[in-house]
């Protein structure tokens, strides 16, 4: 059975990288994208005190995600930080907030990785992007299908955003090569939504959203609320 860390207001906690508006896409040969999967912001932490899944605020929700757990507690690491998205698909392999939100399927809510901040000790947060992503994706294999790593794409931030949209995706981030881990608790992370409502649970029709940007990051967030799940091609 995985250990869980005993309930610790913050414990190990670290503020996430948020980003704020912009209005254009970056574009050039130093900027990958990836898919803006609509779920809940999570933290997995792993070290001697036991295993913590934390929130944007750093409470710890790890007995509500026992295949996270599962997935953290067989990676070969003595600790490690990863930064993520916790999500629930549906049949055709798309992410649905109402899912995650209403805990239909609690047994299959797994974490997209999009960044490590700290393995066996080091804190990698000043590392280039490149090298943590390469890091986490060493990190993870056979790990579980708890935890899953967000490929990045290296086409222009425009093209990766058009496939995002007709895939109903919530929208991609688009990040700096080379860029440090950058922490700015401040910044906002703004959403479009469409007709349905707020948060995942909207729907929309093709129109461009937010564009967010932080320094290194941006999030472009499209009216619609599902996103697609790794492999899917439009």
């Amino acid at each position: 059975m995985p250990r869980l860390a005993p309930p610790s207001p913050r414990s190990g906690f670290i503020e996430p990288c948020l980003p704020s508006s912009a209005e254009r896409f970056p574009a050039g040969p130093d900027w990958v994208h990836e898919i803006k999967h609509d779920g809940y912001r999570l933290m997995a932490r792993r070290d001697a005190v036991g295993i913590r899944l934390l929130t944007r605020n750093g409470h710890d929700c790890a007995p509500r995600y026992p295949l996270i757990v599962e997935a953290v507690d067989r990676l070969k690491a003595r600790s490690c930080l990863i930064d993520g998205e916790a999500v629930c698909c549906d049949e055709n392999g798309l992410t649905v907030f109402a899912m995650l939100r209403y805990r239909e399927r609690p047994a299959e809510i797994f974490l997209y990785a999009f960044d490590l901040l700290e393995l066996d000790g080091q804190d990698l947060r000043r590392e280039p992007l490149e090298t943590r992503k390469a890091t986490l994706a060493s990190l993870l294999r056979g790990c579980g299908p708890g935890l899953r790593l967000v490929e990045h794409l290296a086409h222009g931030g425009d093209v990766v955003y058009r496939h995002a949209c007709k895939l109903s995706c919530e929208g991609i981030v688009s990040k700096r090569l080379g860029s440090p881990y950058a922490q700015r608790p401040h910044a906002a992370l703004a959403k479009a939504q469409g007709p349905g409502g707020a948060g995942g649970e909207a729907r929309g029709g093709g129109r461009l959203g937010t564009l967010n940007h932080n320094g290194n990051q941006w999030t472009c967030s499209e009216n619609c609320g599902r996103s697609c799940s790794h492999g899917r091609t439009c």
